[in-house]
């Protein structure tokens, strides 16, 4: 134990981490008052100025000119700061936290658990709401079960694992460059018909950066029970899912606890067919807080095994 807390101080990067996971469950950034929220809103200006639904390859094009132009200005500026700071790994440290949303989506599971519990639609509904793109007026229950069942698998997924991913890879500014892009993706997300084409680089660079870290993840939750038959139907139900990342995470979650996820969903007044993913069991209260219990234990695993692997190659090097 010794040994491996003195590993831990001498490793400037796995400090970095473990103090902005400390900091982050402390002292948490509301969800209203994270820069993401204004990030967004310049991603819809931008695209009511440069977007063309009625066009197709003139919509793509402009997709592909306003994710640039959103990310590339801020990578140079961010990359230019960082060596005129006085201290370099405070300054990763404040992006890794800004980038991390561990805690809000903690608190997320606890209180939508408890609305399913008391059938509080309402509530559970308005709690929703600003998380998804999808309508949430028209869900009932066990649609509200679903909804946030997903929406639980993806933010943690997102947030926690493929932040402290391409931390590991990139340091705080990939890690605040992922979570920017996520951002974009859903601001611009295909799923609404206005940003049909438009949308579609966005959500294909941010299914290449999701692709390694969640199907790594996907596979961590598969360990334990049900193991074989869930690797059993991830095989099979894998390919019918767009994105292959979040299919495998989805797919995982939900054959893990028999879970039925995914299915039609409603996006600005119209029905988007899509594929039922995992198993048969419409996810009520005790199934939310049963998948909120999986993917913590699995979330400090990670954690662990990420912090032993940047140990040993920053040792080694």
């Amino acid at each position: 134990m010794e040994e491996l807390f003195n590993q831990l101080f001498s490793n400037g990067a796995l400090l970095v981490m473990w103090g902005a996971l400390l900091c982050h469950w402390v002292l948490p950034l509301p969800r209203e008052a994270h820069p993401a929220v204004l990030w967004r809103k310049f991603a819809e200006q931008l695209a009511n100025k440069v977007n063309s639904p009625g066009h197709y390859s003139q919509s793509l094009t402009a997709g592909i000119l306003a994710w640039l132009l959103m990310m590339l200005p801020m990578l140079i500026v961010l990359g230019a700061l960082k060596t005129l700071v006085w201290q370099p790994q405070l300054y990763e440290l404040a992006f890794l936290l800004l980038a991390l949303d561990w805690r809000n989506n903690h608190v997320f599971a606890t209180q939508f658990t408890q609305f399913l519990a008391n059938e509080n639609s309402a509530a559970a509904k308005k709690q929703l709401a600003p998380l998804v793109n999808r309508n949430t007026a028209s869900l009932s229950l066990l649609g509200l079960g679903k909804a946030g069942s997903e929406t639980l698998i993806m933010g943690l997924g997102r947030n926690v694992v493929a932040v402290l991913f391409w931390y590991a890879l990139a340091g705080g500014i990939g890690a605040f460059m992922y979570r920017m892009a996520m951002e974009l993706a859903r601001a611009w997300s295909p799923s609404r018909q206005q940003f049909m084409p438009f949308g579609i680089p966005a959500v294909r660079i941010l299914a290449v950066l999701d692709f390694i870290p969640l199907r790594l993840f996907a596979l961590m939750i598969l360990l334990g029970n049900r193991a074989q038959a869930s690797l059993t139907l991830l095989k099979q139900q894998a390919a019918s899912w767009p994105l292959p990342g979040p299919s495998w995470l989805l797919i995982a979650c939900g054959s893990k606890l028999e879970l039925s996820l995914a299915g039609p969903a409603i996006y600005n007044g119209r029905k988007a067919v899509r594929a039922k993913l995992g198993g048969r069991i419409a996810p009520a209260a005790f199934h939310f807080a049963q998948l909120s219990k999986l993917l913590t234990s699995r979330l400090w695993l990670w954690v662990s095994l990420q912090s032993l692997i940047m140990g040993a190659i920053y040792q080694g090097l």
